[in-house]
């Protein structure tokens, strides 16, 4: 069985994302900034490939192992007090 995603929908709060293996995931929009701030169109403009979902025009890459994991978007630095 394949991890790589089957279908991808979008609605007001949440990312869903249908596996091949039968799991569909479910985030919230506010782990990724660019998805929540995007339009519907803009949202749906998205391309799969084996390993994950890309944005072209949004210049946003999410990755199912990354979902899987639990990541949000990794490209603003997250620090934590000691």
């Amino acid at each position: 069985m394949s991890i790589s995603p089957k279908t991808v929908r979008i609605d007001d709060n949440n990312l869903w994302v249908e596996l091949h293996d039968g799991r569909t995931l479910g985030v919230p929009l506010a782990w990724f900034p660019r998805l929540l701030a995007a339009t519907p169109e803009q949202r749906n403009d998205f391309e799969l490939s084996p390993r994950g979902i890309h944005w072209d025009l949004l210049d946003e890459d999410i990755s199912i192992s990354g979902l899987l994991a639990g990541m949000g978007d990794m490209t603003t630095h997250h620090y934590e007090a000691a």
